[in-house]
């Protein structure tokens, strides 16, 4: 798909816009509505703010309103503008939705932390930090709508009411479109720094809560949808990097002659990890790829070997001194001292890699002067909304142009910027040519950024009655966050808890995986619980009932999700079900119902129900998507996906064997209950993906009577388990 540089600046774009454009205020912002018919206004008024727009209106009733978070298919480009809309009451059909400009400043969230603000698309936040910003300026731009309707019709203001993109007054049987409205408005000397007590209840939602198709879908159907693989520019040239399979080795070329001298190849340009090539097709640059010949130095990855260093960890997790202290709640080494019971169990999980399915790639064009840049991208977004690349070309983050595009998956692969910054290093060296990266299947399994092998050591303590009374969580692993977090038991009422991080460094390159930490520390908590419940002669069901007296909301998905799946109705010959809760934002109890070929080690899921309180929904059909995909990406994690490392080297190298799941391998049902919440919505790509290995594992120690406790469940794992 061709597309030509018609993307124009902010200036140019107010000029050339029909319509009005409200900078409606956010954080301080100070609100202010441009005619976009009166240039000597614009300009004023653009010496004074740049362009923040929420909203554009024209006279033919068309409502654009922007999104400032990314869209790599869990519907962030509906749900956001979704909540704008209601508040404002618009007539969603007349609506439009368009990628807000990347200033942080002002389209940032303010839901990550005190003081700051965020466009960063991930840990399933998106929905749960926009929803007060996005409701509270669409409750602004409809105030606006009503003032200016009020001083036009001479009415008070409190005699206005609005609906579907009308406002009326009753009194005088006057009604106006917002379209029609246009030439009319005025900004307010005051606007209303609305409260939650003063936006709808969501009792009164007419829009959130419904099942409205998404915005992007057509496109996606149509191919007419912009991904950065599909970006093409004039002159545009083709950059990749070999970067080898030993994570931090440096290279050294020795045939630099030889390359230089291919057809096509243009540069080669060094990196401190790969070298890289740019020729003007991408057919050149991968041909002169196959022919480099680099000498690979050692590196810390060095001598690892993925399967042999639990070993180690094993030792690092018996070792008397404490890590990183996570929590500590009563006193557990008491708790221990006073058990009627205790239980002791390791837990296992191998690298994963994030597979998504657009390969990595961007394009960035460098002003022949150097001064300034562009950049076309499917990106998570960031703590730098410029990706990294006014560093690299040493020039003033506002002379960076990002121009975001929809992301062909991401699972937390896409917030690493290294292949921005990798584009931006050669269009610097290209420049004013603009300069396309791609990195290849091969480039991104063997140098990918892996969710982290670790070990969870977990030690729990119960009393006469078989409850629990202490639990001990020990993580050993590599990435800080990325293995310690969701190592808490907040709906659990246990009296006495302690966790800790324990650092084991083996050089491979890490990065946030879908859950993070949830998927291994979550899998080894509940498969611990059920291993808890089968020595005791307890239902799994009811320990986890005891265990959540105190936290009523986790306890209704648990109720909700042994209605939906029968299980207390034992299951046909040969199958059994499991159980888990997960908290990832949203709360979800999952449960599975499994079967296992005992001759090859194969298990197949029959079936999963998924019981989910996320307050309040904003759009319930794409919750139910959101839970149906992370339950098959977990299952695949699960029973198929693998990284293994050798010497240092990573052993696979594409999908021929790095296996992901199969049509074949689905369940048969996927069936998910929404609890109904008036609560602040909360993340919902992130719960279900956490309690597949869980569920699977507790099914199958149901089943078998044998605990499986290492990630992936291969069918030779499962065998061992059987013949153990």
């Amino acid at each position: 798909m061709d597309q030509t540089k018609t993307i124009i600046s902010r200036r140019k774009f107010i000029k050339s816009s029909s319509g009005v454009a409200l900078f409606i205020g956010v954080s301080g912002m100070l609100p202010q509505l441009i005619s976009c018919r009166d240039p000597k206004q614009i300009e004023k008024q653009l010496a004074r703010h740049p362009l923040t727009a929420w909203v554009k209106l024209s006279e033919d009733d068309l409502i654009t309103i922007y999104n400032p978070a990314a869209e790599m298919g869990q519907g962030s480009m509906t749900s956001l503008p979704l909540l704008f809309a209601e508040e404002m009451d618009a007539d969603w059909s007349k609506v439009k939705v368009e990628f807000s400009p990347q200033e942080s400043e002002v389209y940032g969230s303010p839901g990550w932390a005190p003081g700051s603000k965020l466009m960063f698309t991930v840990g399933s936040r998106t929905t749960n930090s926009y929803y007060q910003v996005m409701r509270k300026a669409g409750a602004q731009a409809r105030y606006v709508l009503m003032s200016s309707a009020a001083k036009h019709w001479e009415v008070p203001i409190s005699e206005i009411t609005t609906y579907k993109s009308f406002i009326v007054h009753k009194k005088t049987d006057q009604k106006i479109s917002y379209g029609d409205l246009v030439p009319f408005l005025e900004m307010p000397e005051t606007l209303p720094d609305f409260t939650e007590e003063q936006l709808k209840n969501p009792t009164e939602f007419q829009l959130v809560g419904k099942d409205i198709p998404r915005t992007e879908i057509p496109a996606k159907v149509d191919g007419s949808a912009l991904f950065a693989i599909d970006i093409r520019l004039p002159g545009m040239v083709y950059g990749v990097l070999e970067r080898g399979n030993l994570h931090g080795s440096k290279p050294t070329l020795t045939n630099e002659s030889e390359i230089l001298a291919m057809e096509g190849v243009l540069k080669i340009i060094p990196l401190d990890y790969a070298i890289g090539i740019v020729a003007k097709t991408l057919e050149q640059a991968l041909n002169a790829k196959k022919s480099l010949k680099i000498n690979w130095s050692q590196s810390k990855a060095s001598g690892h070997n993925s399967q042999e260093v639990y070993a180690t960890y094993e030792k690092i997790a018996s070792q008397k001194q404490s890590g990183k202290v996570i929590i500590e709640k009563g006193d557990f080494p008491k708790a221990i001292k006073t058990a009627a019971k205790t239980y002791k169990v390791d837990f296992k999980n191998d690298y994963v890699y994030h597979a998504q399915m657009e390969p990595l790639n961007a394009v960035v064009q460098v002003a022949e002067d150097g001064g300034s840049a562009e950049v076309w991208v499917g990106s998570q977004q960031g703590p730098d909304t410029k990706l990294g690349v006014p560093k690299i070309l040493d020039i003033a983050p506002e002379n960076v142009s990002v121009h975001l595009q929809y992301l062909g998956g991401g699972f937390g692969r896409r917030s690493m910027n290294d292949f921005v910054e990798e584009c931006a290093v050669l269009a610097k060296e290209m420049a004013p040519l603009p300069v396309k990266l791609i990195w290849t299947r091969e480039d991104d399994i063997t140098y990918g950024a892996f969710r982290p092998l670790s070990l969870q050591r977990l030690i729990a303590s119960t009393d006469p009655n078989g409850s629990v009374t202490g639990f001990s969580h020990s993580v050993i692993g590599d990435g800080g966050n990325l293995v310690a977090s969701a190592v808490a038991n907040d709906h659990y009422d246990i009296p006495n808890q302690f966790a800790e991080w324990r650092e084991a460094s083996n050089g491979i390159r890490l990065k946030h995986w879908r859950a993070v930490g949830h998927g291994p520390n979550k899998f080894a908590i509940e498969c611990m619980l059920d291993e808890i419940a089968s020595d005791q002669g307890l239902d799994p069901l009811e320990l986890r009932r005891k265990l959540m007296a105190k936290a009523p909301r986790a306890l209704a998905t648990l109720e909700k999700v042994a209605e939906i799946s029968n299980w207390n109705t034992p299951s046909v010959n040969g199958r059994a079900k499991g159980m888990a809760f997960v908290e990832h934002g949203s709360l979800g109890t999952g449960v599975c119902e499994i079967s296992v070929d005992r001759s090859t080690g194969n298990i197949k899921v029959h079936h999963f129900w998924v019981a989910l309180d996320s307050g309040v929904v904003v759009q319930p059909d794409n919750v139910k998507a959101q839970m149906e995909g992370g339950i098959i990406m977990g299952m695949s994690s699960v029973l198929k996906e693998q990284i293994t490392i050798v010497d240092g080297k990573v052993q696979q190298s594409n999908f021929h064997d790095y296996n992901l799941l199969r049509m074949q391998d689905i369940p048969e049902s996927i069936e998910t209950a929404i609890l109904e919440s008036t609560e602040i919505p909360e993340g919902v790509g992130e719960t279900a993906t956490p309690m597949v290995a869980c569920a699977i594992a507790n099914a199958f120690l149901k089943l078998t009577g044998k605990p499986l406790r290492h990630l992936p469940f291969s069918p030779d794992r499962v065998l061992q388990a059987l013949n153990t």
